[in-house]
């Protein structure tokens, strides 16, 4: 079941929900995207139909923030809970093990993916990482073949929004993978380089508030959230006069 927020239908699933669907996804016949959008993401799609077109073109939108609960509550349609990107993709790891699936990572800086495997060999010694790549590459067509040539099921795609997007809907046909995830900065953290809240910031919906203290550069970023509030009261103002015409 879907939530439709500013448009975009989002999945209104729990965490565990979340990563048994992906799982599935890994045994399908056809290739699947995964999108995580946050509220600033969602605002981007507000503002740019061209973004707007491609998160709707993944197979699954997740709501990666408590921005997007709280507008799918503005708009009468309460949710589940915030699935957090980074989170699936950890959570989802023991499943690509136990079907003995092969994850490919893409993204980062230089040897950021590669430390980031190292983390995941640690604590699932037994999961295949079949390759690593940074995000620092100007050819497609070389990164899809190394892809390709290491027989991928699932792939991690870390390129930032909206060039992951852009990037997986875009070469989804040529990659021969089951499941891509477009998951941010989450390769860092992954790799220890970027350390997530504390539990109680995420409990209390204020994991915004800790990147904040932490990259107070972010706060041009994070003034999205409040435009983004505008803009849920827009949509359910339009949808309602719609319903009633």
């Amino acid at each position: 079941m879907t939530v439709d927020v500013v448009g975009i239908p989002v999945q209104n699933v729990t965490m565990e929900e979340a990563v048994r669907d992906a799982a599935a996804f890994l045994d399908g016949a056809e290739p699947k995207i995964i999108v995580t959008p946050n509220a600033e993401i969602l605002q981007l799609c507000v503002e740019d139909a061209r973004i707007k077109e491609i998160i709707r073109g993944a197979d699954y939108i997740i709501p990666d923030g408590i921005g997007v609960v709280r507008a799918a509550k503005m708009l009468g349609t309460p949710m589940k809970g915030k699935v957090a990107g980074c989170e699936l993709g950890w959570n989802l790891l023991p499943e690509i093990t136990r079907r003995g699936k092969r994850l490919f990572l893409l993204g980062a800086k230089p040897g950021v993916a590669q430390a980031a495997a190292d983390k995941m060999k640690a604590q699932y010694p037994d999961l295949i990482i079949c390759g690593v790549r940074d995000g620092y590459f100007k050819e497609d067509d070389e990164v899809i073949e190394s892809i390709r040539a290491a027989r991928a099921d699932a792939l991690y795609v870390c390129l930032g929004v909206p060039k992951q997007e852009k990037w997986m809907v875009k070469h989804r046909d040529r990659l021969g993978v089951k499941l891509m995830i477009g998951l941010g900065g989450s390769l860092d953290v992954y790799a220890g380089n970027i350390k997530r809240a504390p539990k109680l910031f995420i409990k209390l919906g204020l994991e915004w508030l800790y990147r904040l203290i932490k990259e107070p550069w972010r706060i041009k970023r994070m003034m999205k959230l409040p435009v983004f509030f505008v803009s849920v009261r827009k949509y359910k103002k339009e949808r309602k006069r719609g319903e009633t015409e």
